[in-house]
């Protein structure tokens, strides 16, 4: 029994123990892990903890390492973001710079292109500038009707030389009121514009123009009035596109203007070409209505090339009043007669207005050339086309050898030399070119090749005169006048022939007196030279006036 007590005390003593180490050990262990765990968080937070137990302290350490890794992912999101942005930046930078590359590329392209495709005459092309150059070939072109309205007044109409005569020069009138067209659409605006709604508006009346002649006209005036609307639709484009031609060369270098210029009479050139190679075949095979027809088509071209011109419309602060129009004409009357008193402006002024005055013979001639000779509408339209390649000649000629003569000396010695060259018509006149074995067509073939460009060498010095003397200030305005005053010379010429012709009996049929009336124009185209020394107002400064004076015309 003592034994079985000392066994149960024995066991229970043990258990003690055992009970003792094992709670010392948990408490080690715990102590252990308390001890790594205030390392691990001093590590972790800085924040020491003397104790927890082994779900907190392992709560705390994975709190620990996930705040950890947060700021680490932070700091990487931050770094990655920055990294992002310079990338991006670069990115953008590479855009830019590769856009602006790209863009100087297209601007090299299109300068390429510019000067392999759209250069004509030394001129880039433009919407502008085709308008410019559709309304000068209209101008040339337009002289498709000049042979159809010689015959149709002389077969159609039946009239002689002198009502002939006098109705083409009475159409000519808008020609010699340039100045007043110009001031109208840079005073009076139309539907908004001073350029795009009268160039339309040319356009519409020179095709009523035409297409009336080609439709119903059937008296002498009627034809009047429809040639005249003709006349009109072209002198007031003229007017309208020299305007264009020379707001565009403003500010321009030299070289760019001087090609524009020569774009303009190029078209021009071309325009009287193929109108002078059409002009004769079309009456003979189709008829002068035909031919009126088809030169009513060329108005519209000029309206057309309106709708290219480069125009802001004008905002009118207030409407534009009779009276305010009425005082800027007397304005501008005043102005140009202020300028026209003096005496080296005048004089010049008078000597041209008589060098071009003297009487013609032309529509006579014409009259007999058909009506004698024989000559057929589609030779005299070969004739024409000789004229228009020897005016170009005669242009080469005086710009290239004769530019640098003093303007007297070229009046004188080209009055002398047409008078002289002139007066072999006489020898068509009498016939005598049969007894020198020539034939009719030849010698008038050569005849007019040789006073064309005689025609187009003594024509020139007037533009010269005329740029010469324009003050400044007033240079377009007044070369606009002295060419009307030009004109003005050109229509006197025509009626002083027609009165002639009909004082001398000269008819359609009847030529008796065509040679005294030929002989006393040539004699009078010398008279103009007792007043020769009006030019000794001028001074022969500058050699190269006929480039300014063939841009202004």
């Amino acid at each position: 029994s003592r034994r079985r007590r000392r066994a149960g005390a024995s066991m229970r003593t043990a258990t003690r123990t055992t009970t003792t180490t094992t709670a010392t050990a948990t408490r080690a262990r715990r102590g252990t892990r308390a001890t790594t765990t205030t390392r691990a968080d001093a590590r972790g937070r800085r924040t020491p903890r003397a104790r927890g137990t082994f779900e907190d302290d392992d709560a705390g350490a994975r709190t620990t390492r996930a705040r950890g890794d947060g700021r680490a992912g932070e700091t990487r999101a931050r770094d990655d973001a920055m990294g992002g942005a310079r990338r991006g930046a670069g990115a953008e930078d590479g855009t830019t710079a590769a856009a602006a590359t790209a863009s100087a590329a297209r601007d090299d392209a299109g300068r390429r292109k510019t000067k392999e495709r759209r250069v004509l005459f030394g001129v880039p092309m433009s919407p502008e500038v085709y308008a410019i150059a559709l309304v000068y070939f209209v101008q040339g072109v337009i002289g498709l009707s000049r042979l159809a309205k010689d015959f149709y007044l002389k077969d159609e109409l039946r009239l002689g030389p002198s009502e002939t005569a006098m109705i083409l020069s009475i159409s000519q009138a808008p020609w010699l009121i340039k100045p007043l067209w110009g001031f109208l659409s840079d005073s009076v605006p139309l539907f908004g514009y001073r350029r795009k709604s009268y160039l339309m508006a040319c356009g519409a009346v020179g095709c009523l123009g035409w297409a009336s002649m080609a439709t119903w006209v059937d008296a002498p005036e009627t034809a009047l009035v429809a040639f005249t609307l003709g006349s009109l639709s072209i002198a007031f484009s003229d007017v309208l596109i020299d305007s264009i031609v020379v707001a565009k060369a403003r500010g321009e270098e030299q070289g760019v203007s001087g090609s524009l210029q020569s774009l303009c009479w190029g078209f021009v050139a071309i325009g009287s070409i193929v109108s002078s190679y059409f002009s004769g075949s079309l009456i003979e095979s189709y008829g002068t209505r035909f031919v009126f027809g088809a030169t009513a088509v060329f108005p519209l071209m000029i309206a057309g090339a309106s709708t290219l011109v480069q125009e802001k419309p004008i905002v009118e602060t207030a409407q534009v009043s009779s009276e305010g129009v009425l005082s800027d004409f007397k304005a501008m009357s005043g102005k140009l007669f202020q300028v026209a008193k003096r005496r080296d402006i005048w004089a010049p002024a008078f000597f041209v207005f008589l060098w071009q005055a003297t009487p013609s013979a032309g529509t006579a001639m014409f009259y007999f050339n058909t009506n004698e000779l024989g000559f057929s509408p589609e030779f005299l339209g070969r004739v024409a086309l000789v004229r228009a390649f020897c005016a170009l000649g005669g242009v080469a000629l005086y710009n290239g050898y004769l530019k640098r003569v003093p303007l007297k000396k070229m009046f004188l010695w080209t009055s002398i030399l047409g008078t002289a060259l002139g007066s072999t018509q006489l020898l068509l006149v009498s016939r005598m070119n049969l007894e020198l074995g020539i034939s009719d067509k030849v010698f008038a073939l050569t005849d007019t090749a040789v006073l064309t460009v005689l025609g187009e060498v003594s024509f020139l010095p007037v533009l010269v005169l005329a740029a010469k003397i324009c003050p400044e200030g007033v240079e377009a305005t007044f070369f606009a006048a002295l060419m009307s005053l030009f004109n003005a010379g050109g229509v006197t010429s025509e009626f002083l022939g027609a009165g002639l012709t009909k004082s001398l009996g000269v008819t359609a049929d009847n030529f008796d007196n065509l040679f005294l009336l030929l002989s006393i124009c040539l004699v009078t185209g010398l008279l103009p030279l007792a007043a020769i020394n009006l030019i000794d107002e001028v001074k022969d400064d500058d050699a190269d006036d006929v480039e300014s004076a063939q841009k202004n015309a």
